[in-house]
């Protein structure tokens, strides 16, 4: 029974290990649920009042949740300059409770100061917003004079608290966490791998749903490798280590990627567009007859798939065992042309791409968890490790390059700045607002107003935004009515509730921001009941207070050095249209013999700029956008440098194994294959910053045709490596074109492609 047991526990933990990459939300929210459970504890122990264990627990979610430093010494810091920020703020809160206009004036300072803040990094975000989340709660428990020193000696306690279970009960550092992330980089492989296994046994009527699985595992494992590349730098003992870990885990995603493509146009009549693994209403190509269920080839695809999986979620412990020392060796045999099994060209692809899938998960095994036993290697398994020490030592070797371009902006220019005077605005207007609606409770609609504007940066940002909160606040008055006559005066029953919700609210924010809303709104209503002031008027009065305050926000946004959605975007898709250049650019400059540069910095500088693009346009792919040909187009453009990304990633992956590999050699050749594309997406970026002389995007014959030292009319010349990289070329070539059409940037045929054309006629 224990047998039986373990191995399902530890598939379950692994899914869920894969649902919260390096279990931060769950880190998170037991976080901040043990600093209030530890500080409600306390105060019942010293028989505390209801309002001062209200006050307690705000203030212990406060200190937690404001803290976003990765190293433990800079958590310490921010927490203990944040608690005479509080005190002061609590303290303010109280003697100008009865002064309305000087109050309200000085909390539109606290607000703009706590915006205006953001500017100085991680430390002063979390200063600025513990000040202002400590002035609303002495608004919230209506603090006074009489209450105030027993209200300071609280949030002394909540600090306190809060500092304990955060570098004792629930400690963490850096290197835990990327270790989790590291796991949970290998299980969504794992899920990918599983994913693929079901896209090659999926019938006809399924085909469509097991595509849209394999995009979805895609972008998660994407995601895990995107996390992993921000905590490298603190989770690393060395930068040596750090460029080892982020040089795998970028292999061993675009070699999971190839793969699906590979697989998928195994199964189609034609080659497979990688835009299909991109855009979700992309449709299912057809069907073709080189794979058949009941084949032999078919069943040892599947073999292999499942093989590979194993390989991926197999702890290194348990590695030694001859059996699946011989699977590994029998994947990486597939790197060989002489062992790939008869099959068509397309099959045989996806063998060699799963030959390419183990070399990375070896790769894996070696950055995440040291040497191995090498007693059972095979020839193909001993040339695979070579290559990678090779590797290795060429990264031990290399020179860091750093640089800054962080933009020089001033006076309003200056995102930061422009956002305070839009808060500091638009809480004006909420404070004149709310007062019409409540002289008590007008603070929500301040408060909502605040939110809307966190981690946005365009008009219809906030407009998105503020829709979710109040759609989550009008279900969580609703959940609120409800428990509020079920709890009744049960203290401890509704502060377990609030515990429960508070835990929830962490967990789901960064992937709902309406169920977060909602479980505010829900742990407010017990708060309520907690203080004697619950009524269903005071709930329906939060949803009024909470339109009021997002309406605020975005007319503030829209009148008052209003950056609109489609300027964000037009900057943010300039952007990655320059680090799609640059990646290209320096990859096929070095894999044609220039010097070595450190392409997978650049290739993860274009990932970041295409997520910052990917959150610039959920305004315009958001449902209740009213405009649905923007939305189809907006998805599109995305979809489409996604697919543009991952063949530049490919490149860069590929140029990074030179000088040292055995497989890889500089081809001249190939710098005049990447001109056409470094022209063409010279023309987007100056069409989208609406340069007058932008000029024309070139298409012509293929990519490979054009290599130096092909006579026109014979096929080219070159060996398998350079045949993916000029594959990778003409996909990426294909891709900046078809970006011209939506963007509206004319094209025409080139002169070379015109004059090659009249040379073969």
């Amino acid at each position: 029974m224990r047998k039986a047991t373990r191995p399902t526990w530890t598939g379950t933990w692994d899914r869920f290990a894969a649902s919260d990459p390096g279990l931060l939300r769950l880190m998170a929210g037991l976080r901040t649920v043990g600093a209030i459970a530890l500080t409600l504890a306390l105060l019942a122990l010293m028989d505390a009042d209801v309002t001062h264990m209200v006050g307690g627990a705000m203030g212990a979610m406060v200190a937690t949740f404001a803290i976003r430093e990765k190293q433990r010494r800079e958590q310490a810091v921010t927490l203990a300059l944040g608690l005479p920020v509080s005190l002061a703020a609590m303290s303010l809160g109280a003697l100008l409770n009865t002064h309305v206009l000087a109050g309200d004036l000085f909390f539109l300072a606290l607000i703009f100061g706590a915006v205006y803040s953001r500017r100085f990094g991680d430390r002063g975000t979390a200063l600025g917003l513990i000040g202002f989340q400590v002035y609303f709660i002495s608004m919230f428990v209506q603090a006074d004079a009489e209450t105030l020193p027993g209200l300071c000696a609280t949030l002394v306690l909540s600090f306190a608290c809060s500092a304990a279970v955060r570098f004792g009960l629930v400690a963490e550092t850096p290197e835990r966490i990327l270790l989790r992330l590291r796991e949970a980089f290998r299980a969504r492989l794992a899920q990918l791998v599983s994913a693929q296994t079901e896209l090659l046994d999926a019938g006809p009527d399924r085909m469509e749903k097991a595509l849209e699985e394999v995009r979805r595992h895609t972008a998660r494992l994407h995601e895990t490798a995107m996390m992993i590349q921000g905590r490298l730098e603190e989770g690393t003992s060395d930068s040596t280590a750090a460029s080892h870990v982020q040089r795998r885990v970028a292999e061993a995603e675009i070699a999971a990627e190839r793969l699906g493509v590979l697989l998928l146009t195994a199964r189609s009549a034609e080659r497979a567009d990688t835009l299909t693994l991109h855009l979700p209403d992309a449709p299912v190509p057809a069907p073709g007859d080189r794979l058949r269920a009941e084949d032999d080839i078919t069943a040892t695809l599947r073999r292999d798939l499942n093989a590979l999986r194993l390989l991926v979620v197999r702890p290194a412990s348990g590695i030694g065992g001859t059996a699946l020392a011989h699977v590994r060796n029998r994947l990486l045999s597939y790197r060989d042309e002489e062992n790939l099994p008869r099959a068509p060209a397309a099959v045989q692809d996806v063998f060699r791409g799963i030959g390419e899938a183990a070399h990375s998960v070896l790769g894996l095994r070696l950055a995440f968890d040291g040497p191995q036993d090498e007693s059972d290697d095979s020839p193909a398994t001993t040339r695979s490790r070579e290559e990678l020490d090779a590797e290795d030592i060429a990264i031990a070797g290399a020179e860091e390059n750093g640089r800054d371009e962080d933009e020089d902006r001033t006076g309003l220019r200056r995102p930061t700045t422009r956002a305070a005077v839009q808060v500091a605005v638009g809480s004006a207007l909420a404070i004149a607002g709310g007062e019409f609606l409540s002289s008590q409770r007008w603070y929500w609609a301040v408060l909502t107003c605040w939110v809307v504007f966190l981690n946005t940066a365009s008009t219809g940002e906030i407009l998105v935004k503020g829709y979710r909160r109040l759609l989550g606040t009008v279900f969580g008055v609703v959940a609120g009515v409800l428990l509020a006559g079920v709890v009744g005066n049960h203290t401890w029953t509704a502060f377990g509730l609030v515990l429960l919700f508070i835990f929830a609210m962490f967990f789901t924010a960064p992937l709902s921001y309406a169920l977060m809303s909602f479980f505010v709104t829900a742990m407010l209503g017990l708060l309520y009941t907690l203080l004697n002031t619950y009524s269903a008027e005071v709930l329906v009065l939060r949803i009024e207070e909470t339109a009021l305050g997002a309406v605020c926000g975005v007319v503030a946004a829209a009148l008052v050095l209003p950056v609109h959605t489609d300027r964000r975007t037009d900057e943010q898709l300039a952007t990655v249209l320059a680090r799609l250049g640059d990646v290209t650019g320096a990859a096929v400059e070095q894999l044609s013999g220039g010097p070595a540069l450190d392409l997978l910095d650049k290739a993860r500088d274009l990932d970041t700029a295409l997520e910052d693009l990917r959150a610039s346009t959920q305004p315009l792919t958001h449902p209740i956008t009213p405009l649905r040909s923007r939305r189809q187009t907006a998805r599109y453009l995305v979809a489409l440098l996604e697919t543009c990304a991952y063949h530049a990633r490919s490149l860069a992956a590929t140029a990074e194994l030179l000088p040292h590999s055995k497989t890889v050699a500089a081809d001249p050749r190939l710098k005049g294959a990447g001109r056409r594309i470094a022209h063409n997406i010279d023309v987007l970026v100056a069409h989208v910053e609406d340069q007058s002389d932008a000029g024309t995007v070139e298409t012509g014959a293929s990519l490979a045709s054009m290599l130096e030292g092909d006579r026109p009319g014979e096929a080219p010349r070159h060996d398998r490596v350079t045949g993916r990289v000029l594959r990778h070329l003409q996909r990426l070539d294909e891709g900046v074109v078809g970006l011209a059409r939506p963007l509206g940037v004319p094209v025409a045929a080139s002169d070379g492609s015109a004059a090659r054309r009249s040379a073969a006629l």
